[in-house]
């Protein structure tokens, strides 16, 4: 349902010359530089005097399946034409890559699982005109990275997770047109010192004719690392860019990007941009 949604918002604005943009706040633009990752979803990036190796993927695989069995529901549903199922579907994918700045490597390894859960309506009569509908039970996507540091580098190595988590029954939710969103957040942290990473939307964007135009759904866009101290980077997922603050110290850029990366290198979450 929100695909559609989302594809119809885009045939319109398309319809209507939309320029769509991730808004970088001027204050943090003013102490910030961007740079254009090249080849962002791809299988080697590079931006700066940033440069990957070639990216190693391993199987990526997707298996949907049955999960439980409703007898006494449905005895009580078919009389009603329904007929309800459960379904389940996983995915899962890794990659492992390196990054350098020209004097220092790290070593990415990744894994995504992702799990979807749910129930299905359907009507027992085939040419029934409101066919069937689903309802989304319950998602778990979990995105794990270990970025290795090299042994000649004082840094520690980085563990990088991202979750986006939903459950019907531990939320008490009673909308039967949930939706799985695109928004993950998750942190970086190397037991010391720890980056957290928050998902940046938007619901308006500009148009040809300089008004703006309104989506019908906030679309994920982008993403603000921030430590305690404050924003240090963002990234463009729209136009595939990064900000670095400018008063990082190549380590920190070293690591930043690494994360990039990797959140640009995923294919089970992957917004479409």
């Amino acid at each position: 349902m929100k695909n559609a949604v989302l594809l119809f918002s885009g045939i319109c604005l398309m319809g209507c010359g939309t320029s769509m943009k991730l808004a970088v706040p001027e204050k943090f633009k003013e102490q910030a530089t961007m740079q254009h990752v090249t080849g962002a979803r791809g299988n080697r990036m590079s931006f700066a005097n940033f440069t990957t190796s070639k990216i190693k993927r391993g199987v990526h695989v997707s298996y949907p399946g049955w999960g439980r069995g409703f007898f006494w529901e449905n005895l009580l549903l078919n009389q009603a034409g329904i007929s309800k199922s459960e379904t389940v579907e996983n995915e899962k994918a890794k990659f492992r890559y390196a990054i350098t700045d020209g004097r220092n490597t790290v070593e990415i390894f990744a894994h995504e699982r992702q799990m979807t859960r749910k129930h299905d309506y359907e009507a027992i009569d085939n040419h029934n005109i409101l066919g069937g509908f689903e309802v989304l039970q319950e998602h778990r996507y979990i995105f794990s990275a270990l970025i290795s540091v090299d042994t000649t580098q004082e840094s520690k190595n980085w563990e990088l997770v991202m979750t986006n988590l939903y459950d019907r029954k531990a939320e008490n939710d009673k909308n039967p047109f949930a939706f799985i969103k695109q928004e993950d957040e998750g942190m970086a942290t190397n037991g010391i010192d720890t980056i957290h990473i928050k998902p940046l939307s938007i619901k308006k964007t500009e148009l040809s004719n300089g008004k703006t135009g309104q989506l019908l759904f906030k679309m994920m866009s982008g993403y603000e690392l921030s430590t305690r101290d404050g924003v240090i980077a963002i990234i463009d997922l729209i136009d595939r860019n990064i900000w670095f603050y400018n008063e990082l110290s190549p380590a920190e850029k070293l690591n930043v990007s690494a994360i990039t990366t990797a959140l640009f290198a995923r294919k089970v979450h992957d917004t479409k941009w």
